[in-house]
């Protein structure tokens, strides 16, 4: 969706406007937010990206609307992934300093994970799977849950 508030500037409003490719596409949006799964290589099936349709920095900035809507949403974002993949919890990081449009990371918690990849350890698997030093989630995995996560949220769509 190409919001109003487009910055050709941005990568994230390019994502949001479907200009540029994600794995499974599109896995839902409405008129306030905008979930993909992170591109390949594949840190863990069902790591997400939250994104506000309208372009603006984080939670602070947010409108009365985006700002009512975000804690409901993210709840409901955040317990549909958990059913879907069978995690036992899920985690959300938004650091806000790489783009200036607000981008939260939904990350599924499996029980399998090492322990070195948990909590803040995640962050160091994003990078070791993306420069290449560790090997990525397969595409098919990957592609399994986005189909069942876009199913669910079809099914039973967050709060608006």
């Amino acid at each position: 969706m190409k919001h109003p508030s487009y910055d050709p500037s941005c990568g994230i409003c390019h994502s949001n406007a479907g200009e540029e490719e994600s794995a499974g596409g599109v896995i839902f949006e409405n008129d306030l937010w905008h979930i993909r799964h992170t591109g390949a290589p594949f840190p863990l099936a069902g790591w997400l990206l939250l994104q506000p349709q309208r372009h603006v920095q984080g939670p602070a900035r947010f409108n009365d609307a985006e700002a009512t809507n975000f804690g409901p949403a993210l709840r409901h974002f955040m317990r549909t992934l958990e059913e879907v993949t069978g995690a036992e919890r899920s985690y959300v990081v938004a650091y806000g300093e790489s783009v200036p449009h607000m981008h939260a990371h939904i990350i599924p918690r499996y029980a399998d994970l090492p322990a070195p990849d948990v909590a803040w350890g995640l962050a160091d698997r994003f990078r070791a799977i993306g420069d290449g030093s560790r090997e990525g989630i397969p595409e098919a995995e990957v592609l399994a849950v986005i189909e069942a996560y876009r199913a669910a949220l079809a099914a039973n769509p967050p709060p608006s």
